[in-house]
């Protein structure tokens, strides 16, 4: 069966304490029900500076999906890594991975919204200089030796629980990122499907003298939420997708690559583009069935503010229409 991806942000276009409680909690039990019926992977994303309450601790959220569950990956996708410190992010994901037995997946990306640079304090001219150095103190930190850092020698413990050490990609559109990747052997995320990244990468490697891999997305991404009556969701519930799409856009310099983003100006739109589908159980089997063993689907239950209700709704008609006819429990975590 596909790998099977269930995406969380937690946007509410109007956020309050108590609904961003709810949303949380909710998140935390679908990723639980997920985990008993053998989804692959929850993921989740960094953002900050934001007025809709846009994922910005992955790190925790991943914490707290690893407390209430025992196979599921969490992917953070991307973690906007310059924005750490880096020895207390090195930290952190040792701990994380001891947590899970491995089961956390970073990939670590440089940004592309200045607001977020200046909300940290962070230099966003600089930021390609920041990366190099959070990744080569990630590296040395996971070593559990002694390394200098900063004109002063630190050791960072305890020591991750993989070997050599946890799963950490790098996330981008850019030479710049791909560069990066193949001199420091770490594997390539693109952010959209570039399978000319993927060949430059391959050649900066060779050139490095450097081993990678490359996780190429597929030609086509598309986020999901499953229902009996597309139409009837469309109608209700289109503008949380709107909200989400349009928000991500705007972010988006003509310069970014994303599998995800969205030109729509209307729900109308949305719903012809086709990243953003509702669909039914049986169009979803056919989904599942094109992508193969090699594909993805993407659910998104609580997109862009979706009711609490509505989301389990969706993952319900998924778990107990879709799975059982693709391949039920074969997509458990690490």
């Amino acid at each position: 069966m596909p790998v099977t991806v269930l995406r969380f942000n937690l946007v509410d276009p109007s956020p309050t304490a108590d609904t961003l409680g709810a949303r949380y909690r909710a998140a935390l039990e679908m990723a639980a029900f997920a985990d008993d019926r053998g989804l692959t992977t929850v993921q989740t994303e960094e953002h900050h500076a934001t007025t809709n309450g846009w994922m910005p601790a992955p790190l925790a959220f991943a914490g707290a999906v690893f407390g209430a569950t025992r196979r599921i990956n969490v992917t953070v996708s991307a973690l906007i890594t310059p924005l750490h410190d880096p020895l207390r992010l090195a930290e952190d994901i040792a701990v994380l991975d001891l947590l899970s037995g491995g089961r956390l997946v970073t990939v670590a990306g440089i940004g592309y919204r200045p607001q977020e640079y200046a909300a940290h304090g962070k230099d966003w001219k600089g930021r390609g200089a920041l990366q190099d150095e959070v990744l080569a103190t990630l590296l040395a930190a996971w070593t559990g030796e002694p390394f200098r850092y900063r004109d002063r020698t630190v050791q960072v413990t305890p020591r991750p629980y993989t070997r050599p050490h946890p799963l950490l990609l790098i996330g981008g559109s850019s030479r710049a990122a791909a560069r990066r990747a193949a001199r420091l052997g770490l594997p390539l995320f693109p952010s959209a499907h570039l399978p000319e990244l993927e060949a430059y990468y391959h050649e900066r490697c060779a050139a490095y003298g450097t081993e990678g891999w490359v996780l190429q997305p597929a030609a086509r991404t598309c986020l999901l939420h499953v229902s009996d009556d597309p139409d009837r969701t469309w109608a209700t519930y289109g503008a949380h997708l709107l909200h989400e799409a349009r928000t991500y856009a705007s972010w988006q310099s003509d310069d970014i690559r994303s599998a995800v983003r969205s030109g729509a100006r209307d729900v109308a739109e949305l719903r012809a583009e086709g990243i953003y589908r509702v669909v039914t159980p049986d169009a979803c089997v056919r989904m599942a069935e094109e992508a193969g063993p090699q594909g993805s689907l993407v659910l998104h239950p609580l997109c862009g503010g979706m009711p609490v209700d509505e989301g389990w709704r969706s993952l319900h008609l998924f778990a107990e229409q879709v799975l059982p006819r693709i391949g039920a429990g074969a997509g458990g975590g690490g």
